[in-house]
C-alpha cells in the first residue's frame, strides 16, 4: 500500500471519528458508498478528487487538511 495513501485514510478517519460519524452516516452525507469510505480509510483506495472533496464537505473539514497540505490541529 502507497504511504501517502495511508496518510490520507488516516486522516479520513480520524476527522470521521471526531465528527462522531460512522463510516455508513459519513458515506450517506457524501453520496458515496460505504466500501469507499472504508477502502479509503484503509488506504487500499485512492479517492476521486469529487470524493474527496464530497467527503471534506460532509465532514466539515478542508480538504487539504484531509491530503496532508495543512496541520491537522
Amino acid at each position: 500500500m502507497d504511504d501517502k495513501l495511508m496518510e490520507i485514510g488516516e486522516r479520513v478517519r480520524k476527522a470521521r471519528e471526531q465528527a462522531n460519524l460512522s463510516q455508513a452516516q459519513l458515506a450517506e452525507r457524501a453520496g458515496v458508498d460505504q466500501s469507499v469510505v472504508s477502502r479509503l480509510e484503509k488506504g487500499q483506495r485512492a479517492p476521486s478528487c469529487l470524493a474527496l472533496a464530497a467527503i471534506a464537505k460532509a465532514l466539515n473539514v478542508p480538504t487539504s487538511l484531509l491530503i496532508g497540505d495543512m496541520p491537522s490541529e
